[in-house]
């Protein structure tokens, strides 16, 4: 099991190389990632999809959120209601009102429609060949993925993101990591 403090120090030195993009170079990026995300959907048709807003120079896909419901697409954002717990998917369309969730993130101020999401999208600080996320450490999407019936998970990432580390008993892997 990697030390705490290796899983830290790699989540410090990712994120800070994801900040350091230039913003051209991260923009390109994540038009790809949308355009590959894009052909999935396509492809599996699910009826709602489980977004997440991006910080800290995770890719960007507003984009392609506002284009969802010309799809007849059901877009959902996730809600920590208490520290510690699942998430659950608040439905969410772009230009909604926003306020902070027990655990600090941004995410849909109303609280009334939650919906069990078909597919839901894990941003990743990292990612290993085993298709296991390296996230903020706080354990929220593993709690989330760790539920009956469980959505189609998939993480995106930058290619430049895939690390190797070690996963611990807790750590769900994800169905498919989509990357630019």
């Amino acid at each position: 099991m990697d030390n705490p403090s290796v899983k830290a120090d790699l989540r410090r030195q990712l994120i800070a190389a994801r900040r350091a993009m230039p913003a051209d170079v991260k923009a390109q990026a994540d038009a790809r990632i949308m355009a590959v995300l894009w052909s999935w959907l396509d492809e599996h048709q699910p009826r709602s999809l489980g977004g997440y807003l991006a910080l800290a120079g995770e890719p960007e896909l507003m984009p392609l959120y506002e284009s969802l419901s010309s799809r007849g697409i059901t877009l959902a954002m996730p809600v920590a209601l208490e520290k510690h717990a699942a998430l659950v998917y608040q439905r969410w369309q772009p230009g909604e009102l926003l306020s902070r969730d027990a655990s600090g993130m941004q995410a849909p101020a109303a609280r009334d429609a939650q919906i069990a999401p078909d597919v839901v999208l894990a941003p990743c600080v990292g990612f290993n060949d085993q298709g296991f996320r390296l996230g903020f450490g706080g354990g929220y999407f593993d709690r989330t993925l760790a539920v009956t019936p469980r959505p189609t998970a998939l993480g995106i990432a930058y290619a430049s993101t895939r690390v190797r580390f070690t996963t611990d008993p807790h750590d769900i892997a994800l169905d498919r990591i989509i990357t630019d």
